[in-house]
């Protein structure tokens, strides 16, 4: 979470953190995150479920996924990169390596092709107006 502290203090906003490692914790760290104006949901694979989803919308605090299926799910936003086209880099790689290419001589490669999904269903729930430039950057927008 360093680099989030840091864009935190930077924007001038206080950054919360709900810590869970486990479901059973997720009550908890939602109630820490109470006076939360919105919150990011980990990418990590704890937080795939619908619980999530199903805890911020109860809270009423608008989040954002880093994929879209939980917004599928009900979820207000997500915002990721497209994982094929990681996969697709990473084999490429596998083969360049098998084929005798040493790791060290490789360029490190980031993602490059993002995504936005927004579940104007749940923005309505929250009370919220989302703004049409965002809508229109907007890669899939759920009525």
């Amino acid at each position: 979470m360093g680099v989030a502290q840091g864009a935190a203090r930077a924007a001038g906003v206080q950054l919360l953190i709900g810590e869970a490692s486990s479901v059973r914790d997720f009550d908890g760290a939602f109630m820490a995150l109470a006076t939360a104006d919105a919150v990011l949901i980990s990418s990590d694979a704890l937080f795939f479920g619908p619980e999530i989803v199903a805890l911020a919308n109860r809270g009423a605090i608008p989040a954002i996924y880093p994929y879209g299926f939980s917004v599928a799910a009900g979820g207000l936003m997500s915002y990721g990169y497209i994982r094929q086209e990681l996969w697709r880099i990473m084999g490429e790689y596998a083969g360049r390596i098998l084929n005798g290419e040493r790791p060290s001589d490789m360029p490190v490669q980031q993602a490059t092709k993002f995504y936005l999904d927004i579940n104007l269903k749940t923005a309505k729930a929250l009370g919220l107006d989302v703004p049409p430039t965002l809508l229109a950057r907007a890669d899939r927008i759920i009525e």
